[in-house]
């Protein structure tokens, strides 16, 4: 069984749990996720007495455990991003002081709360079975998929080949990271209010159909028999999702 499993698993899956900080392999994964998929099924089989409600139900239970995972990575690497320059600055000043980085990466284990903390620790631990530093940097940042930590890992494997003052570095990575997320805000800000617009005019049609319905219940009864009218609802619909994405492409920056 076992070996089975395993050759469902592949690479992405397992940074994904590593990610999440679940304490499951990924044959545990994989198999907690057939049991949900076979309960669910038999739930909807032989409660309801219908095969198709059966299969809905095991497509569902197919569905959540890697919507569940993906929500926990994303917690997870938000939280991670909001503490990296606590992190940074505690390192930059242990380093300033005349701790080592294995020292300054060891205090900030000590010091910073969970999940930066547990990266972290995974890095010290990863140098201590005979990682390369720069090893065990790469897979923090494949872990938590950060734009400003590729930038210090970059930094740090760069001054550790080539030499230099380490303070320095810091210093100034704190700083790129802190305009960084300067920036970040203030176009956070200017394109919240085209997010609110592409938002509104994606729900209005719904919202009006609504009214409409209400107001005069026969009025969509076409909708049932006659092809032009499903014709012309279904490239409605296309275009208010198009529009949707159209609209949170528009705003979406990159910094």
């Amino acid at each position: 069984l076992n070996r089975t499993l395993r050759a469902l698993s592949s690479e992405k899956m397992q940074v994904r749990l590593s990610s999440a900080y679940w304490k499951i392999t990924d044959v545990e994964y994989i198999l907690i996720r057939s049991l949900i998929v076979i309960a669910a099924f038999l739930l909807g089989w032989l409660l309801l007495g219908n095969i198709l409600a059966g299969i809905f139900l095991g497509a569902i239970g197919l569905m959540v455990p890697p919507i569940l995972l993906d929500r926990a990575v994303t917690k997870r690497q938000k939280l991670f991003h909001q503490q990296l320059l606590d992190v940074l600055t505690l390192i930059k000043g242990s380093v300033q002081a005349g701790y080592g980085l294995m020292q300054a990466l060891d205090l900030a284990v000590k010091e910073i709360p969970p999940p930066a903390s547990e990266e972290f620790g995974r890095v010290l631990y990863e140098v201590r079975l005979g990682l390369s530093l720069e090893d065990a940097l790469f897979n923090l940042a494949e872990r938590m998929e950060n734009d400003d930590l590729q930038i210090v890992v970059t930094a740090i494997i760069i001054n550790d080949k080539v030499g230099g003052n380490l303070t320095t570095v810091l210093e100034s990575t704190v700083n790129t990271i802190r305009d960084r997320q300067q920036l970040e805000s203030e176009i956070r800000a200017l394109t919240s209010y085209a997010k609110y617009v592409g938002n509104f005019l994606s729900l209005l049609p719904f919202v009006l159909g609504i009214i409409i319905f209400f107001l005069n219940r026969t009025y969509f009864d076409t909708l049932g028999t006659s092809i032009i009218t499903q014709v012309l609802f279904l490239m409605a619909m296309l275009g208010i999702i198009l529009g949707n994405i159209w609209m949170r492409q528009i705003t979406k920056i990159k910094v």
